[in-house]
């Protein structure tokens, strides 16, 4: 492939800033989840070096069978042939590279050769930086794929794409000259095609990087369930059960909204008569909230009498932080209590194919079968377009939090009714800026009813000071 073919990720040029830089003693880690393009980025580096320097470099990809001892002769072979830069692939397969890191700073980086790791099991990068690697390394964090940069890697512009199939690159090598998204090469077309994700770019990478650590010593509470063999089991569970609270806020808080009456409107009056139904005029309102929670509470309760204790749970979720999959924007109130935990999932498709499986299982309950068929499909799509306006406003606060400043705090703004979807603070000059985000391509009056609520703005401008900006995006 020509190189001129290649779109880089964004942290392509903190990659060759390392490269090419003066300083020693570092150590390049590429950090992320399976399909983030960290093999890419290494093959980018070496097809876009001159000739002279590509004669001094290698690409190594390790095996499992490989120690540090083995790796260790390697390097110091290319190094007493002259060569500079080293690219090693798959390095945490190795069983002791966690606990053995620092032989990479130490011994190679601070003469002067400049090392770039990367490997499937990113917590273990996580935790070499953190003991053995400690100042001595680089990192490049490549499974958070903003909005922006995943329109330009493949050449899309729908945010409602990036909901669905957002979060990797596709499986398998990355042909960036095809233009378009195939759904069936995405790694979340399905939900089948989710839990293979989660099984083996999330749980194994949090096994083995656990199990290499401290000859396997640093598994805290989660030795029982992993000696046990059911630790894999527990991560998919805890993941599952942040999207089916996340499922269960969104679907029964648009349903005591007033924007189910304004669908019901939309719908009613719509042009077109095979679009036009006034089938949301017949739904018990009350009846149908209480059933959906019903159902999903249930289920809840299931998934809580499996032994996973609060323990179990916070540790897991202390790992899936680490692997930059989960992030906790708390969200605010005017009360001044302490914030509530609000987790978002940086790879929104995975949250969206979870979310999308319970829907239809929601649709398929006895209460739902009293419907058409077409009637059930337009509860689901009205369902998943609920949560994919959710979504949004993750997405919009996840993007806005990455890129704000030391200065400025980004949050959710909850009142005794209603809320501002996203606030930004500024704390040093003591002002903020106020956010409604709506999946809808039109501009509706309506959107902006927080916005211009009076009672709200005050409370708002008591705590996080005057508002200098009311917006509907």
């Amino acid at each position: 492939m020509q190189k001129a073919c290649w779109e880089k990720r964004d942290c392509y040029a903190k990659l060759e800033q390392y490269l090419y830089g003066v300083g020693r003693d570092r150590v390049c880690l590429l950090y992320g989840l399976r399909r983030t393009g960290k093999t890419t980025l290494l093959r980018q580096a070496i097809l876009n070096m001159t000739e002279e320097q590509r004669q001094k470099a290698v690409y190594i990809k390790a095996k499992r069978t490989d120690t540090m001892a083995s790796v260790n002769r390697d390097i110091k072979a290319l190094q007493e042939q002259g060569f500079l830069y080293v690219f090693l692939d798959e390095a945490t397969l190795m069983q002791d590279f966690v606990d053995s890191a620092a032989l990479f700073s130490d011994v190679y980086a601070s003469s002067g050769m400049k090392l770039v790791l990367s490997g499937t099991d990113s917590l273990g990068f996580w935790l070499a930086e953190r003991e053995e690697l400690y100042d001595r390394a680089v990192m490049l964090h490549t499974t958070f794929i903003p909005y922006r940069e995943f329109c330009r890697l493949l050449h899309r512009d729908s945010v409602d794409e990036y909901i669905r199939y957002g979060g990797t690159l596709r499986a398998g090598e990355l042909d960036f000259s095809t233009r378009g998204l195939d759904a069936e090469e995405a790694s979340f077309r399905d939900d089948e095609s989710t839990r293979k994700y989660i099984d083996t770019a999330i749980c194994r990478n949090i096994q083995h990087s656990l199990s290499c650590y401290e000859d396997g010593g640093h598994f805290r509470h989660l030795r029982e369930l992993y000696d046990a063999g059911e630790l894999t089991s527990a991560i998919n569970r805890v993941i599952e059960d942040m999207n089916h609270r996340f499922v269960l806020d969104v679907l029964t808080s648009p349903f005591k909204s007033h924007d189910l009456g304004l669908a019901a409107q939309n719908l009613r009056r719509e042009r077109n008569p095979e679009k036009r139904t006034d089938i949301l005029d017949s739904i018990d309102v009350s009846a149908v909230t209480e059933r959906l929670k019903g159902i999903l509470e249930i289920r809840n309760q299931e998934e809580q009498s499996i032994g996973i204790t609060e323990a179990h749970v916070q540790e897991i979720k202390e790992y899936l932080q680490a692997l930059d999959l989960i992030v906790n924007c708390p969200i605010e109130t005017t009360t001044g209590s302490a914030p509530l935990e609000h987790i978002l999932i940086t790879q929104p498709g995975l949250r969206y194919c979870q979310a999308q499986a319970l829907v239809y299982s929601l649709v398929q309950d006895k209460t739902f079968q009293t419907f058409s068929e077409r009637e059930k499909d337009l509860a689901a799509q009205r369902m998943l377009r609920e949560v994919r306006g959710r979504m949004l406003e993750d997405i919009v606060l996840l993007e806005t939090m990455k890129v704000a400043g030391p200065e400025q705090n980004v949050f959710k703004l909850q009142f005794a009714a209603g809320e501002f979807d996203m606030v930004v603070y500024d704390k040093r000059k003591n002002y903020c800026a106020v956010f409604e985000v709506k999946h809808s391509e039109k501009n509706i009056p309506e959107q902006r009813r927080h916005l211009i609520n009076e009672e709200n703005l005050l409370l708002t401008e008591k705590r996080f000071g005057k508002i200098v900006r009311r917006c509907v995006q």
